[in-house]
């Protein structure tokens, strides 16, 4: 890997009400624009049967702020909206890839309100981001430094729902570099009761970050289920109950993100299996602990952990039986249910903990395609 790597760094900030009242038009602003621009892309193709492109929004747009009715979007950032233009092509690109399903419509109080601005929509000085639009800098809440002499080429600013506010910085980092090979190779067996089991025997409890919580949120879930829809103390409400989901979720991100940087730094190559999480989701007895578990954030963090510091991650196919197959001798066990965690191979009579052959079997398998 010869390249330099371009990382997010992430931090808090404190806006200020002039701030406030910007980003939020910003956000708005997005918003309408991606959707008239789906909405059109859609109606065009059940006319016409063209796919549209990115110029062509972008020439909407640009009718769009002419308009009298539309004639706001001149009061905030023309990149933002520019920006939000280019993730809906490469949405429709996915979608003609089919690697994604076809771009819906961000609502006003489920999608992620943020905004992208590039290098001509900010200003950065001696350490102070200034965005487009904004007399003053950013306060931000620097809790880790960025590379020395780092230059932003993208800053994406966000509220989340609990209402904190968040500035990521894309700058090249030139400190991440491949790491020294090692000849170490690990297959992961993901599960419930252990979140992942090594195929060297080792396992990594679950810590069920929502259950430790489950009383505090189901106490302020009810609190919020009472109060009138549309009303200040709602709002209030919603807020105590975005706040226990987003430390549920910031609990969870810390464990993986110390979990998945120890499995890559140790072992040359990774194997995973490739599961098909959505679907595993509809079992209602599980859906809850395997979202809990959050399996497939794990699996991105692996490879984009891997890419960086040379590392191998392997997918084994999902129909692979690795549960039922002997490590030792090879013969499949076919009358398993999921409640055997311990079985004796009737072939060689060798004694097998359930997580652990599985994880022998995926490393197995994953070097066999090597």
């Amino acid at each position: 890997m010869g390249d330099v790597v371009k990382r997010a760094f992430k931090y808090r900030f404190c806006p200020t009400p002039e701030q406030v009242k910007q980003l939020n038009r910003t956000f708005g602003c997005v918003r309408l624009v991606y959707n008239r621009a789906l909405d059109a892309r859609t109606r065009a193709w059940a006319v016409d049967r063209q796919r549209g492109t990115y110029v062509q929004t972008s020439a909407w747009l640009t009718e769009w702020k002419r308009t009298e009715g539309l004639a706001f979007l001149n009061e905030v950032s023309s990149v933002p909206l520019q920006q939000t233009l280019r993730h809906l092509q490469a949405g429709f690109a996915a979608f003609w890839d089919k690697r994604a399903r076809y771009p819906r419509f961000k609502s006003k109080r489920k999608s992620r309100a943020a905004a992208e601005y590039t290098r001509s929509a900010f200003r950065w000085r001696d350490g102070q981001l200034t965005l487009a639009k904004m007399d003053t800098p950013l306060d931000i809440v620097w809790s880790r430094p960025l590379p020395e002499g780092a230059q932003p080429s993208t800053v994406t600013v966000s509220r989340d729902a609990a209402g904190r506010w968040f500035v990521s910085l894309l700058v090249e980092d030139p400190t991440v570099k491949p790491l020294p090979p090692v000849d170490a190779a690990v297959g992961l067996d993901a599960g419930i009761t252990s979140l992942l089991t090594l195929s060297t025997g080792e396992k990594f409890a679950n810590p069920r970050h929502e259950r430790a919580d489950r009383r505090k949120l189901a106490k302020v879930q009810r609190n919020l289920s009472r109060k009138e829809k549309g009303s200040a103390n709602r709002a209030k409400a919603r807020l105590k109950v975005a706040r226990v989901h987003a430390r549920i979720a910031d609990r969870r991100r810390d464990h993986l993100h110390k979990l998945t940087t120890r499995l890559v730094r140790e072992n040359q190559t990774v194997v995973i299996e490739d599961l098909s999480v959505r679907n595993m989701l509809r079992n209602h007895c599980l859906a809850r602990v395997i979202s809990d578990a959050a399996w497939s954030q794990m699996r991105s963090l692996l490879e984009y952990k891997a890419a960086w510091y040379g590392r191998t991650v392997i997918a084994v196919d999902r129909w692979h039986p690795s549960t039922k197959t002997c490590s030792a001798c090879g013969r499949i066990n076919t009358a398993m249910t999921l409640g055997v965690r311990a079985w004796t191979c009737p072939g060689c009579e060798a004694v097998h903990d359930r997580d652990v052959n599985a994880a022998k079997n995926i490393l197995a398998a994953g070097l066999a395609e090597r």
